[in-house]
């Protein structure tokens, strides 16, 4: 049972594979082995694959399936399809098509299996670019707030600086007028005269206009403050909004980027390893010597070509032997003389009825006139 199914999947004739020997049969079984468990392959590769993108197992095994089937279907063709010739050149050019598609059919089965191999190591490529890109984008993000956040804090620099100025001249005044009190300074006189009144209201304005900039600049200070605060939580929000995109950068396309990044070599080994898969039954076929199925294949071809060309002989001729007969039929029926008799005087009827409905007419014109 497990034979026949195999001769199946190679493709062989059914009732030409069952005349020959069982060496033979065991040959394309083989084959056709080949052919059945690369479609598994692809099944599972296929269904590991669509399951990284959709993360749902329903669809990946559905589309494994059709996947599995397809590669199947192809496989099947190309082993079938390749016939043994007495001409390895015109052999070899026939196969090259066939090879070609093999060797497409093998990269795309071996790269998802690749990525279950090297799940591990794809993981740690993976969490380091995750790192690397949210650093990225908080710097991004930070870059994009700065200059608003500098703006704000240069303003509340600037407001404080009015503020140092202003306190540093109220106490270079009030150190003014307590020299001229003391008499260390000014007019060295000791006592509260008119100098040093004058010197206690200038202390006393610059005070007052003080505590006037304190409560303004502090106001505004304060409103910056509030302003940087909000621009922080801004910041803040949106590093944490895309933290989930980046937590989630592990569909099949950042992990065929990230197995890129590995060594080459396993990964080669692995994908000529599924090359050979592929490709034994196409070489296998092309190097094999002629044997005895296609021996009896090409004797089935010969003889089902020469009663095709029979049959198109036969055809030929029994249309020339028709039309042959079509002609004489037409030279005895033109030389019968009943017939001839028929044919005149119906066309004798139908010239005096012409020449009847002519006159009438003719003779409605003059009356009209």
């Amino acid at each position: 049972m497990l034979k026949k199914f195999f001769l199946l999947c190679s493709g062989v004739d059914k009732d030409v594979i069952a005349s020959c020997s069982n060496g033979e049969q065991n040959k394309y079984a083989g084959i056709g082995g080949t052919v059945f468990f690369t479609a598994v392959m692809a099944f599972i590769a296929s269904s590991y694959a669509l399951f990284t993108v959709f993360d749902n197992g329903y669809i990946a095994v559905g589309f494994g399936i059709v996947w599995g089937l397809l590669i199947f279907n192809l496989d099947r063709f190309i082993v079938s399809t390749l016939r043994k010739r007495n001409n390895f050149k015109r052999e070899l050019f026939q196969a090259t098509p066939r090879i070609i598609l093999a060797f497409i059919i093998a990269i795309v089965i071996s790269k998802p299996l690749e990525l279950k191999i090297f799940e591990k190591e794809i993981d740690t490529v993976l969490l380091q670019e995750k790192n690397q890109l949210a650093l990225q984008h908080k710097n991004e993000v930070v870059h994009y707030f700065q200059k608003d956040l500098d703006k704000n804090q240069a303003g509340i620099d600037s407001l404080k600086s009015e503020i140092s100025k202003k306190e540093k001249e109220v106490n270079d005044l009030y150190a003014v007028y307590i020299t001229e009190a003391e008499g260390t300074a000014g007019t060295k006189k000791i006592g509260k005269g008119p100098v040093y009144k004058e010197k206690r209201e200038k202390h006393d304005l610059a005070l007052r206009e003080l505590d006037t900039l304190k409560a303004v600049n502090s106001a505004k200070i304060k409103h910056l403050e509030e302003q940087s605060k909000q621009l922080q939580s801004e910041l803040q929000t949106k590093v944490v909004k895309s933290q989930p995109v980046i937590e989630h950068y592990d569909g099949l396309m950042a992990r065929i980027n990230a197995l890129e990044k590995l060594p080459f070599w396993p990964s080669f080994f692995i994908m000529l390893l599924f090359l050979a898969v592929e490709t034994a039954p196409v070489l296998v076929k092309l190097i094999a010597s002629k044997s005895e199925y296609d021996f009896k294949l090409e004797d089935f071809e010969t003889r089902m070509l020469h009663i095709l060309e029979f049959n198109r002989m036969q055809e030929i001729t029994q249309s020339q032997v028709e039309k042959e007969l079509q002609e004489k039929l037409q030279k005895d029926v033109i030389s019968d003389e009943g017939l001839y008799g028929e044919k005149r005087k119906g066309l004798i009827n139908i010239l005096k009825e012409q020449s009847n409905t002519f006159n009438e007419n003719q003779q409605k014109m003059l009356r009209n006139f």
